[in-house]
This record gives C-alpha cells, structure tokens and sequence, in this order.
C-alpha cells in the first residue's frame, strides 16, 4: 500500500466555469466506498435536478492488497468526452477515496468533443483548486505493533519512540510494561532493529498484518 492524497470528510469543494454560455460545476468530495460515492452524485443530481448532465468519477483505494476501484460516467455526453477527462484530474493529483463530478448546464452552443474535454477537466481542476486552500491530507500506510519490555526500560522505549515521530496508542502496566503503537510501514523494520537492540532482544513483539490508512499531514 503507498501514500495517497484525499480530501477532509464532510467538506464538499466546488468550482466554476463557463464556456459558451454553457455552465460547468465541480464538486470534490471524500468517498471510501462505492456507496458514498454513488450517495454524493444522487446528492448532486438533486440538487441541480435540471441540470442536462451530471458526470462523475471516483477512485476507491483498494484494502488489504485488492485492486482500486475506478470509475468514471459520461452521463449522456459523447463517449469520453466528460468521465475520463474528469478521471485524468483525479488521478493526475495523487488522489484516492474521493468522487468529483461535473454538472453541466446547456448554453444552446455545441463544444464539440475537443471543447467538452477541456471544459470538464477546467471544471474538475476548479473544484481541485479550492480544496488545495487547506482541504487536502496525506494519507500513510501504519503497522499496528505490540510489544512488551521491563519497566526500568520505559524511559528509553519512550525516547525511541519519539525519535520515530510515534507515541504509544494503547499502554498496559501489569508485569511488564505493554504498548501499542502504530508505526509508519517504511519505518518498521528499522523500529524494530532499534527496539531490538535497546533491549537486548525480542519478546512477545507482535506485527498486524492488516495495514492501517493515517493521516500523516494536512496539504496546504
């Protein structure tokens, strides 16, 4: 799993253009699953419910080593005139987990398919354009670790955690000190080999092999 680029939830970012009297407008939001995502374009279908189209595409990142999952609609515009241009923008920034569509209300001018394309990719980078004031975050892959250690050793487990940017996510204090943390997976087995040579060995050190998403920085 890599590092990916989405939107802040419950935020939707929109932007506006107009081409011969035609009005394009996008709207970008986060989507982790098929269903939000097909729940944000019947949003925007009813809000401009007299719109001539309302195209759209998403991609949802895959979990546990599955596939992403894109799509893209043309929504009744010439065949890849609107979803793929649409689908070139999200892709082109980095993004996952989002849906942007594109409603376009008719101006009584034909663009022709070279003018639909580069009004829906104008009108998917405007929406973009707003959600780059302070909407975006990075997205990281985590290993959920657990492990155990004496506690005249806890000053220097905590020490060599910060050292990793990571505080533990869940202490335990019974026989020995227990922490849960969750680490960067590009620093884990380095984490590891240090842990490793702080205590003078390993034991009931433990690694889950579902990886977790985290937000590691907002995108300004």
């Amino acid at each position: 799993m890599e590092k990916y680029r989405t939107v802040k939830k419950d935020k939707v970012f929109s932007g506006e253009i107009t081409e011969k009297k035609s009005r394009f407008i996008g709207y970008l939001s986060r989507a982790e699953s098929e269903e939000e995502a097909a729940g944000f374009l019947n949003e925007i279908r009813k809000k401009h419910y007299d719109a001539r189209h309302n195209c759209s595409a998403y991609i949802i990142a895959g979990e546990n080593g599955a596939r992403d999952i894109l799509h893209s609609s043309d929504d009744g515009e010439p065949s890849g005139t609107a979803g793929k241009p649409i689908m070139a923008v999200i892709e082109g920034e980095g993004f996952k987990n989002v849906i942007l569509v594109v409603t376009r209300y008719f101006g009584g001018t034909l663009l022709g398919t070279g003018g639909l394309v580069r009004a829906y990719t104008d009108a998917a980078k405007e929406a973009v354009k707003t959600a780059m004031e302070g909407g975006l975050v990075t997205m990281a892959p985590f290993i959920p670790v657990t492990f155990s250690f004496d506690y005249p050793k806890e000053g220097a487990v905590r020490r060599l955690l910060e050292k990793y940017g990571v505080f533990p996510a869940d202490t335990e204090y019974s026989d020995r000190v227990r922490f849960r943390v969750n680490l960067p997976e590009e620093n884990a087995e380095s984490f590891k080999n240090s842990i490793r040579e702080l205590l003078s060995g390993l034991t009931d050190y433990t690694e889950d092999e579902a990886l977790m998403m985290k937000k590691i920085d907002n995108q300004h």
